[in-house]
C-alpha cells in the first residue's frame, strides 16, 4: 500500500501541526530562542523572530513498509510531488545539506521558522518565578478562573453535555412509556405471519391498530426533546492572589561605562520582561542614582543620559521611603535586584552594609545583586581584575545564602544564563553561572 498526500493545506490545519512540532522540539527551539537573545537589541527583546535549527535533531515520524528483501521504501508525510518508481535529480553544487557533491561547497543542514511573540516568550521565560512568593496579604483585586459549576438547560453548543442530555431524555422517554423500536419491530412481524397465512383476521386488524397507535405514539414522544438538553455549566471564582513588588536599583554614575550601563538595562529589561508576562500583580519600581538617587518611570530608567559621582546608600534610602510611603511589608512581598560595577566610596560602604542587613533583608523576600565589569576586550594584557569595593562589602557583611544572591557577568551572552540561574523554578537544575 502506497500512501501518498497530494491534498492542499486545509485551513486551521497548520496551526496544530506547528504546535505538535514544537512539543517535539521544544528543547532546540527553546535553545535557538536563548541563542538568539544574544545578538537582539534591548528594544526588541520581547518581540517575535526568526530562529534556526539543525533538523538533525528533530525526529520527524515516518510511515514505512516492512520487507524481508532487505529494499525498504520510505513514504515521508507531506509528499505530494513524487511516486514509486520516480528518479530524483541529484543537487549540483553546495547548495547545503547531504545534497551537496563531495568536495563541492558547504551548508548546513538547518532550517528557519518564525515565532510569534506569545510563542517567543513562552519559550524564553519558561520555567522560571519570582522565589519565596508569601500569600501575605492577598491583593484587593483577586484574580478570577472558571470552575465547573454544574449544569443548565441553556449554553453554547461546544459546552453540550451529551452524556447527561441522553440521561434525562432516556428518563422522559421511560416515564411516557413511549414505545421503543423493538416493541413495534415485534408487532410488524407478528403482522406479517398473519397477513401471509391470512389466519386470525380479529386478531391482525387488532394488531394493526396497536401498530397505528405506537406509531402515533412514538411521533408524538420526540426520541430528543429541547428540555433534556444539559449544558456544562462554569461560573468565574475569585483566586487568591500575592502582591508582589520589584525593586530595580541600578547605578549611573560617571564610573559605569557604555558596556556597562548597555549590561545592566539588559538585565533589568530581562527582569521587566518576565515580570510583566509571567505575573499580573507585581508593581516594578524603578530607581537610578548617582550620588544621590530618585524613582523615575520606565522611559527615564532606560534611556536617561543622566551621569555623576557613586553613592550606594542613596539607592537604597530611597527605596525604605518608597517601602514606607506605598508598600508595607505586612501587605506585599518585597524583591530587590541592584545592578552597579561595584564602585563606591569608601566611607559609604558601612552605611550599604547597615541598611542591608538591618532595613533592607528583614522585610525583602529576595535581593539580587548583579556587578557588571568591563569584559576582557577592555583589559591590558596581564591586568588582574580587584574586587570591588561593593563585592567585598556584600560579600563580608551580609550573610551568604538564603534569600541574598551575589552574581557577576562581563559579557552580553552571560546576561540570561546569570538571570534564569537568579529566577530559576525551585526544583528545576541547570543555568549558568559567573
Amino acid at each position: 500500500m502506497h500512501i501518498i498526500d497530494r491534498r492542499l493545506n486545509p485551513g486551521g490545519r497548520s496551526f496544530t501541526n506547528r504546535q505538535r512540532f514544537l512539543q517535539r522540539a521544544k528543547n532546540l527551539v527553546q535553545r535557538a530562542v536563548r541563542d538568539d537573545f544574544k545578538n537582539r537589541s534591548i528594544k526588541d527583546l520581547d518581540q517575535g523572530g526568526e530562529v534556526s535549527i539543525v533538523r538533525e535533531g528533530v525526529h520527524e515520524p515516518l510511515l514505512r513498509r516492512a520487507g524481508g528483501s532487505g529494499r525498504r521504501d520510505a513514504v515521508l508525510p507531506g509528499n505530494r510531488d513524487y511516486l514509486e518508481g520516480d528518479r530524483i535529480r541529484r543537487p549540483q553544487g553546495g547548495g547545503g545539506g547531504a545534497g551537496a557533491d563531495a568536495g563541492q561547497g558547504s551548508g548546513e543542514d538547518a532550517f528557519r521558522f518564525l515565532l510569534t511573540r506569545e510563542e517567543y516568550l513562552d519559550l524564553f521565560l519558561d520555567d522560571l518565578e519570582l522565589p519565596n512568593l508569601a500569600k501575605r496579604r492577598l491583593a484587593s483585586t483577586e484574580a478570577k478562573e472558571l470552575r465547573r459549576a454544574g449544569y443548565s438547560t441553556t449554553g453554547s453548543p461546544s459546552s453540550l453535555s451529551v452524556s447527561r442530555t441522553m440521561r434525562h431524555s432516556l428518563s422522559r422517554r421511560i416515564a411516557l412509556r413511549r414505545p421503543g423500536r423493538e416493541e413495534i419491530r415485534a408487532i410488524e412481524a407478528e403482522i406479517a405471519a398473519l397477513e401471509a397465512s391470512g389466519a386470525d383476521p380479529a386478531r391482525l386488524a387488532a394488531l394493526t391498530a396497536e401498530h397505528r397507535r405506537l406509531l402515533d405514539r412514538s411521533r408524538r414522544i420526540a426520541y430528543i426533546d429541547p428540555i433534556d438538553l444539559r449544558y456544562r455549566r462554569y461560573e468565574q471564582t475569585p483566586r487568591p492572589v500575592a502582591q508582589a513588588v520589584m525593586f530595580c536599583l541600578m547605578d549611573v554614575s560617571g564610573s559605569m561605562s557604555e558596556h556597562m550601563k548597555d549590561l545592566a538595562k539588559r538585565f533589568f529589561a530581562l527582569l521587566h520582561i518576565f515580570l510583566r508576562r509571567s505575573y499580573r500583580n507585581v508593581d516594578v519600581v524603578f530607581i537610578r542614582h548617582t550620588d544621590h538617587a530618585e524613582e523615575v518611570d520606565e522611559d527615564t530608567f532606560f534611556h536617561s543620559p543622566e551621569t555623576g559621582g557613586t553613592i550606594v546608600s542613596t539607592a537604597l534610602e530611597e527605596m525604605l521611603t518608597v517601602v514606607r510611603a506605598r508598600y508595607s511589608p505586612d501587605d506585599w512581598n518585597i524583591y530587590v535586584a541592584q545592578a552597579s560595577d561595584g564602585d563606591n566610596i569608601g566611607t559609604d560602604n558601612a552605611r550599604v552594609a547597615a541598611l542591608v542587613n538591618e532595613a533592607i533583608l528583614p522585610v525583602c523576600q529576595y535581593f539580587a545583586y548583579l556587578e557588571v565589569g568591563r569584559g576582557d576586550a577592555h583589559l591590558p594584557p596581564g591586568v588582574i581584575t580587584r574586587t570591588t569595593d561593593l563585592w567585598r562589602t556584600y560579600e563580608t557583611q551580609v550573610p551568604a545564602g538564603g534569600h541574598f544572591v551575589m552574581r557577576k557577568v562581563w559579557h552580553r551572552r552571560e546576561i540570561y544564563p546569570v538571570f534564569r540561574e537568579l529566577f530559576r523554578r525551585a526544583g528545576i537544575e541547570g543555568g549558568g553561572s559567573s
